[in-house]
């Protein structure tokens, strides 16, 4: 114990190295490699003949909904089984025979678990009961559900103001647990509802909003068989989606051409060997990208402004490229758009962006003679500064050449938590809502709070300022998914109470507040009862999901069962809500969504079988709620990066062997890298400049307004990356990311470009 009785706590664990070794990159995603390892970490997490029998029922209409990521699933699955590497290797996590009990705890204090590796945390296993950190003690110890609920009620009750307490939303909870969340939030008094959106796909959603009147992408999985061109721009969907190369792979068979825009070329979007079919086998496998635009980082906007002059130039020339019927009918803003397009010089802009001339007009030919345009991207647009402003302009390419509203064409922002577009759906976040608050209050008879809440930047600051003593989190790892690990650390230690709502052991439980609370709840594989769930995939439709396991403990309860349970605790019987009955009848809690949210009707039923899809106005082409009825074309800045000249520009990344925050295992095989995550990937001529050598260890330091963030120790890996620019893993580098460093508007935090130095150790 520290100071005062403070705990002393790792934020970053252990940072010595282990054994790395170092290959070429993979020419190709998946196949025999992929089934290879998926199946090694079935073996060893849960047995083969149990692991098989799981995945015969993942992403299947009477089964469960893969906790991964949200690509969609066809409606006609494969009857080899519709999941990838990465998917297999989260069910591996979720069913493993490892437990944390009360023996664990008992044999391990939170400073000794704080100076493991986050690999070594996540591989504890499933948490069998719940557990309390009692103020001033270092074990984590037993504790009842009953008590366990008191004490929360108790906390909450002893607070000044319902702003006092923050309720995060991670993407993994189902909606039936989302909405209860959400409205106790609401009830209790607060819009303090943070969620892993504001730190991913928030600039996405404020984008589209702004300029199509939904938050959503508009396009379906059917459209990719149809869509003529396909640009992927800052996603890696081998290691992040892997499922979309299939759908990648159908676009290309029917004719579809591929563009890659990004600062590394990814083995997923160069070939895809498909391990369902021979030729994935034992062939060569697809080529997926057509033309690849390796953009230097954060300079996405240069490029597009490029493509769209010179797709201009050709439109002058006397060719049809652009759709006048379309922009006239549907759109507004085209003449101021098209002359503040007109200042930029080409050269400029081809410089700026760091991509080959000859690149740039085959990209150039493939746009000018197509209509059937998909833009998808993720998070290498939305975690910049100008995150808001990169996909503006991905929108202002589409609304030129008409492509909304039609088959084959439209937006796909690909989310990256399995439920995360659906807990939005259902009511997670922390603005206002004028028509769900009457919803509400008409359904449930009190007054939801109509002042905005705390976004998760703004919630950590409020932590840590003081402003902020109660913490529940449904689901998630907060502290190492956050920006400023050192600072977000240090915040939820100042909190009065923290809870966690999870299925396995993470960094956020060790980095506790002064009492934390740990509550064990089902994970998506496991038998909840004989009742299901829904979830929301990443193209707006809503299916349910039904666990079969045997729950890895009998003290688990569901997401929904601790919601109602806390909310119980707190209002006893002083509420117009029965939440106890709203806990243990999913179906009861699906009419209360279908009365207070729009498209939801008959939702129980209709989400039997394939699901059913949520409105969405920009997939009909419909911008009537927009000013003046139609989508908004948009002018946007270019960004603003300057880099001295001992300066790099750093994006964090995921390696093959993670998902989000869950560290798998320590291979990234795609980029060459194995037995080891402190690396940093740098252009070789940085590296011959500056005299550094291959494996050379080094510090990664940021300064932001006078303060110095350190990342130590890490690996100078050579690799195919433009000058000035680095790529790193994350959780290990979030430490490096101010807290008051975000995107303008969606307050993302900008864990794609930071300036660093690099100094030798």
């Amino acid at each position: 114990m520290g100071k005062e009785g403070k705990r002393n706590i790792s934020v970053t664990g252990d940072i010595s190295f282990n054994e790395l070794k170092v290959s070429e990159p993979r020419p190709y995603a998946a196949g025999v490699p992929a089934v290879k390892v998926a199946l090694e970490h079935m073996n060893k997490e849960s047995g083969l003949f149990r692991s098989i029998k799981t995945l015969s029922r993942m992403n299947q209409k009477q089964g469960f909904d893969c906790p991964g990521c949200a690509w969609p699933d066809p409606d006609k699955p494969s009857k080899l089984g519709e999941y990838c590497e990465n998917g297999v290797k989260a069910i591996a996590e979720e069913t493993t025979f490892e437990r944390v009990d009360r023996e664990f705890f008992q044999k391990y204090s939170v400073e000794e678990l704080s100076t493991w590796t986050d690999y070594q945390i996540g591989k504890s296993g499933r948490i069998t009961e719940p557990f309390i950190l009692k103020p001033g003690e270092t074990h984590y110890e037993p504790i009842s559900w009953d008590k366990a609920f008191e004490t929360i009620g108790e906390h909450l009750k002893t607070l000044q103001s319902p702003d006092e307490a923050v309720f995060y939303t991670s993407g993994r909870s189902s909606n039936e647990a989302a909405f209860l969340y959400g409205l106790f939030a609401r009830a209790f008094g607060t819009n303090n509802m943070p969620d892993c959106s504001n730190m991913c796909h928030e600039s996405s959603g404020v984008a589209l909003s702004e300029t199509l009147g939904i938050g959503k992408g508009s396009v379906v999985l059917e459209d990719f068989e149809e869509a003529e061109v396909v640009m992927v721009i800052g996603q890696n969907p081998g290691t992040n989606h892997p499922r979309m190369l299939t759908a990648l792979q159908k676009c290309k068979a029917n004719g579809g051409k591929i563009i890659t825009v990004n600062p590394l070329s990814e083995s997923g979007l160069n070939r895809f060997k498909n391990p369902q079919q021979l030729n994935g086998i034992l062939g060569k496998g697809t080529q997926l990208t057509d033309v690849f635009l390796q953009v230097k980082i954060n300079q996405d906007v240069p490029l597009l402004k490029l493509i769209m002059k010179r797709l201009y130039k050709r439109e002058k020339a006397g060719e049809k490229v652009f759709d006048h019927d379309f922009i006239a009918e549907k759109t507004l803003g085209f003449p101021s758009f098209m002359e503040d397009l007109e200042q930029y010089d080409e050269a400029d802009l081809l410089h700026q962006s760091g991509v080959n001339a000859f690149d740039v007009d085959l990209a150039v030919e493939l746009l000018a003679k197509r209509s059937k345009i998909i833009i998808c991207w993720a998070m290498g647009l939305t975690q910049h500064k100008n995150g808001v402003d990169n996909i503006k302009e991905c929108v202002n390419l589409l609304l030129l050449k008409g492509s909304i509203g039609k088959k084959g064409a439209g937006t796909c922002p690909v989310r990256g938590h399995s439920n995360v577009q659906g807990d939005r759906s259902v009511g997670i976040m922390h603005h206002v809502s004028k028509p769900l608050n009457e919803a509400l209050k008409k359904e449930f008879d009190f007054d939801p709070p109509m002042h905005e809440g705390l976004d998760t930047v703004h919630a950590i600051q409020a932590m840590y300022e003081g402003k902020a003593k109660v913490f529940v989190a449904l689901g998630g790892n907060f502290v190492s998914a956050a920006s400023d690990t050192v600072y977000t650390a240090e915040a939820l230690q100042r909190c009065n109470l923290t809870v966690s709502v999870s299925t396995k052991l993470n960094r956020t439980h060790l980095t506790a507040g002064q009492t934390a609370l740990i509550l064990p709840t089902l994970g998506r594989t496991e038998q909840d009862g004989g009742r299901f769930v829904t979830v929301e995939n990443s193209m707006g439709k809503v299916h349910q999901s039904k666990g079969r396991l045997k729950p890895a403990s009998d003290q688990l309860r569901s997401e929904p069962e601790i919601v109602a349970a806390i909310a119980d605790a707190y209002f006893g019987g002083e509420s117009t809500i029965d939440w106890n009955r709203l806990g243990s009848d999913y179906d009861l809690v699906r009419e209360k969504i279908t009365s207070v949210l729009k498209g939801y009707q008959d939702y129980a039923n209709r989400s039997e079988g394939s699901g059913f899809y949520l409105p969405n106005n920009a997939r009909e082409a419909d911008f009537s709620k927009l000013p003046g009825g139609r989508a908004q074309f948009s002018i946007c800045g270019l960004p603003d990066i300057h880099l001295k000249p001992d300066e790099f520009l750093l994006m964090t990344v995921r390696s093959h062997d993670q998902f989000n925050t869950t560290i798998y295992g320590l291979n990234d095989r795609y980029r060459g890298i194995h037995g080891e995550r402190r690396v940093v990937f740098m252009n070789p001529k940085d590296m011959e400049k500056n005299g550094w050598q291959a494996e050379q260890i080094v510090d990664l330091v940021s300064r932001y307004n006078g303060q110095e963030r350190r990342a130590q120790n890490f690996k100078l890996i050579p690799y195919n990356i433009p000058s000035s620019n680095l790529c790193a893993y994350f959780p290990e580098t979030n430490i490096l990311v101010p807290i008051g460093l975000y995107a303008d508007k969606s307050q993302t935090p900008v864990s794609k470009s930071i300036v660093v130095a690099v100094e030798p150790v």
